[in-house]
């Protein structure tokens, strides 16, 4: 029996067994940290921010059993709009940002008669376009120091 609850969800595509299970999340954050060379000392640097969170979501679809390509058409379709669609945990229904699709990867193989693939590997790849949820926070605590 399959779960048949939302693992994930960005804008209003849902993430289930049924749709696109993915089997990989990866998410990336990295602030930046220039240097600047001094004469006979280690180099200095300065904290000018963080960048765009990315997260990567991967796995293998099954279309006899999970969904196929008319899903990773339905997420084609929102990264042809260009939007920002907000991405909320399906454990928690915390919202994570608003990302916008930047890519989608998939590989066919084992095809069917018809063309169709019996396993479909894909990789999709989302940017945070929101300032963290934390920023605020900290601007705040900042102030008042």
């Amino acid at each position: 029996m399959f779960q048949n609850f939302a693992m994930l969800s960005l804008g209003l595509f849902v993430f289930t067994m049924k749709t696109i299970p993915y089997q990989q999340f990866q998410r990336s954050l990295s602030w930046r940290h220039p240097s600047n060379a001094v004469i006979g000392k280690l180099p200095r640097t300065q904290f000018t921010g963080k960048e765009s969170e990315t997260i990567s979501l991967s796995g293998t679809l099954m279309p006899e059993i999970t969904g196929g390509s008319l899903s990773l058409t339905m997420l084609q379709i929102m990264a042809e709009q260009g939007k920002a669609y907000p991405l909320i945990s399906g454990s928690t229904f915390l919202i994570l940002g608003w990302f916008v699709i930047e890519s989608i990867e998939q590989t066919g193989s084992f095809p069917f008669g018809d063309g169709a693939f019996r396993q479909i590997d894909f990789t999709l790849n989302l940017k945070r376009v929101d300032d963290s949820l934390f920023a605020d926070v900290t601007d705040k605590i900042m102030s008042f120091l």
